[in-house]
C-alpha cells in the first residue's frame, strides 16, 4: 500500500519599490520586489510549507526562522533544497505540486516555464511534477492595490 499525504502552503509578502523581485527561483525585472528576511520568494515559500505540512514537519518558519541571521537574504532555492532533504530523510518523495501566484504586475505567465525548470532542478524531480499558475485579484485587496503578492500551493507526497 502506498502512503500518500497532502499538504497546503500559503505565503504573502509586501511589495516595495527598488527591491529585487524573486519568484519561483528566478529574478524578474520590475520596479517593485517582495520584502522579507530571505529573498522573499513567495512561491518557493508556499511550496516549502506545503511539502513540510504534508510530511508533518511543521513549517518554513520553524526550520528557517526570520530571527536567525543565517537566513538573512538567503536564496530561497537553498531552503527548497533543504526541505527536499528533510522529506527524503523521512522516505518521502514528491508526487506533484500545484501552485498559484496572485499578483497584478508584472505578468507571471511568460516566466512559468523557466520557474518550473529551475525548481525541478533544485528539487531533483521532473518538470511534469510541478504546475504553476498565475492570477490577479481583479484590483481588489492588497494584491489588487499592488501592495503585496501571495502564493498558494498544494503538494502530494508519498512514502518511497
Amino acid at each position: 500500500m502506498v502512503n500518500f499525504r497532502i499538504g497546503y502552503g500559503y505565503d504573502v509578502h509586501q511589495l516595495e519599490e527598488g527591491r529585487e523581485f524573486w519568484l519561483g527561483g528566478i529574478q524578474l525585472q520590475h520596479t517593485h520586489g517582495a520584502k522579507g528576511h530571505s529573498d522573499a520568494d513567495v512561491l518557493i515559500h508556499a511550496i516549502c510549507d506545503a511539502l513540510l505540512g504534508a510530511a508533518r514537519l511543521r513549517d518554513i518558519g520553524f526550520h528557517f526562522p526570520d530571527t536567525d541571521p543565517e537566513y538573512k537574504g538567503i536564496d530561497s532555492k537553498k531552503l527548497l533544497s533543504k526541505v527536499m532533504e528533510l522529506l527524503r530523510s523521512k522516505s518521502y518523495e514528491l508526487g506533484n505540486i500545484d501552485a498559484t501566484v496572485c499578483l497584478e504586475k508584472p505578468k507571471v505567465n511568460p516566466h512559468i516555464e523557466e520557474m518550473t525548470k529551475v525548481m525541478a532542478e533544485v528539487m531533483q524531480v521532473s518538470e511534469d511534477d510541478i504546475s504553476i499558475k498565475a492570477t490577479t485579484s481583479e484590483k481588489m485587496g492588497f494584491v489588487g492595490r499592488k501592495e503585496g503578492i501571495a502564493a498558494h500551493a498544494v503538494a502530494l507526497i508519498y512514502k518511497n
